[in-house]
């Protein structure tokens, strides 16, 4: 049976093109890669690949599929692999509906990361960290419990799981953000996290590993990041 062609259109700055690329290196699938200008309106040519213009999408033998997270999970069942178990028994449906809601509660800190880009002064980013830190303790570092004496990855995993593709593209830039050579992020980010044991063990090992942070150029992201959100700071 012969491979099938697949056609990654991303642009590796963005975070949530970013997923594509961890799941596809850490499946080892051979893929084309095009590369959409985010910075200017979409071809027409493009748009019928993707009406909604977004990155990432992916072709799979000419059929086209959109939004980056049905793109990771989809990559994840097509060539199976550790980092997600086939939905058959029982058991293996229970741990991706923990994968799943792993994801989602760690959306719930985006906000104030988010925030905290868009933050006027030292202050404002220094508060948009504590409630980051809240959110990770309410939501993510409860869901973490099974790592402790066990791999680092979810679910005390030695390997890469669908949970760190999902989110290791957002980890990358919110650590390396709140470097103070970036200062994008409250640079009291990394004292608030030792509050968070599980999630700052689980963090520093995500984007240590080569699957994630293999594209990602911290000081070009990072400057990006600051001419588009300057008019706020101003």
């Amino acid at each position: 049976m012969s491979s099938p062609k697949i056609i990654l259109y991303t642009n590796r700055g963005c975070p949530w093109a970013h997923r594509a690329h961890i799941a596809l290196k850490e499946s080892g699938v051979e893929y084309e890669e095009v590369t959409i200008d985010l910075t200017k309106p979409r071809e027409p040519w493009y748009l019928e690949v993707n009406p909604r213009g977004l990155v990432p999408s992916l072709s799979y033998n000419g059929e086209i599929i959109i939004e980056s997270g049905i793109v990771a999970e989809f990559i994840a069942d097509a060539f199976p692999s550790h980092l997600l178990p086939p939905s058959g028994p029982v058991e293996n449906s229970l741990y991706r509906a923990r994968v799943s809601l792993f994801v989602d509660a760690f959306s719930k800190i985006l906000p104030h990361f988010f925030a905290s880009l868009r933050a006027a002064s030292e202050e404002e980013r220094d508060a948009a960290a504590e409630e980051l830190l809240a959110t990770i303790k309410k939501e993510v570092e409860p869901l973490l419990a099974s790592t402790e004496g066990k791999g680092p990855f979810f679910g005390g995993s030695d390997k890469l799981t669908l949970a760190e593709v999902q989110t290791g593209s957002f980890i990358l830039r919110l650590l390396a953000f709140s470097k103070p050579e970036h200062g994008l992020v409250s640079a009291k980010l990394s004292t608030l996290l030792e509050q968070t044991p599980r999630f700052k063990r689980w963090a520093e090992a995500t984007v240590a590993h080569d699957s994630v942070n293999f594209i990602f150029e911290e000081k070009v992201v990072a400057d990006r990041m600051r001419a588009k959100f300057a008019p706020a700071k101003v």
